[in-house]
């Protein structure tokens, strides 16, 4: 029998793509890139093109409401645009698991998307703060100078020393294997998040400076609508919060 490989690739399309641009969005903190992507699916009725089964991925299927079973993926959707570069995000339901998976992911898309001939990579992630933001910011690196200031003209800041330690995982890893041995230029976007939970906000800030780079239009009600649930709710933890601190002072202050 037949040993199965560690990635297998299961291609449904053969579309011709001029440039595509690759946008990146798997789970992490906050869950901005995941949310973010799978929107962009939805949103723009993109059409599925391979789909990804991996040793790397956690041994695990969901079941669905009817009992069906699903295996863990990655999947790859594409969108033409007439007169601009066509997109392609990648979604899925996990990153790779160790280091090998990681990069061994990332090379196997980037290698079956350089056959359609890509000329951009935008990976998309959350940048923790550790706390709740207001107003979540885009904070963005580049592969290439040249491509700081359409960023910045774009809504996505560069502050000096953010992010410190580096990006780590797929988000970090497709962009180096793309500028390194693809020759393609790339960018991660990461909206501002508390990393506490999945967070649309923080997402729909992303989305919108995506937007504007890709130079398309994409209805973000849906998104927005669900950003106003959550600062309903981190709205309530903070007055929480800031309740039983007022009452820890009062304590403190009758019995000293």
């Amino acid at each position: 029998m037949k040993q199965m490989e560690k990635i297998v690739i299961k291609q449904y399309k053969k579309p011709k793509l001029n440039s595509p641009i690759l946008v990146g969005g798997l789970p992490g903190i906050g869950n901005i890139g995941k949310i973010a992507a799978e929107y962009l699916v939805e949103k723009l009725k993109m059409v599925k093109l391979a789909e990804i089964f991996s040793q790397y991925l956690p041994p695990q299927v969901f079941v669905t409401e009817d009992s069906l079973t699903y295996l863990v993926r990655n999947s790859l959707y594409y969108k033409r645009i007439p007169g601009k570069s066509d997109m392609v995000a990648l979604v899925g339901d996990f990153q790779g698991s160790t280091q090998e998976g990681q990069y061994e992911m990332s090379y196997n898309i980037l290698e079956l998307l350089s056959k359609f001939k890509l000329s951009r990579v935008y990976t998309l992630g959350g940048y923790s703060t550790g706390k709740i933001v207001e107003h979540p910011r885009v904070l963005g690196a580049i592969t290439d100078k040249s491509m700081m200031e359409s960023l910045k003209s774009a809504g996505v800041q560069f502050p000096k020393g953010e992010p410190g330690g580096g990006i780590v995982g797929s988000a970090g890893i497709m962009l180096g294997l793309a500028k390194e041995l693809f020759n393609v230029e790339g960018a991660c976007l990461m909206g501002e998040t508390s990393g506490y939970f999945a967070d649309p906000r923080g997402a729909m800030e992303v989305l919108k400076v995506l937007t504007n780079l890709l130079g398309i239009e994409v209805d973000l009600a849906d998104i927005e609508e669900r950003s106003k649930q959550i600062e309903q709710i981190t709205g309530k933890m903070q007055e929480d919060i800031q309740n039983k601190m007022t009452g820890g002072k009062e304590d403190l202050g009758y019995f000293g």
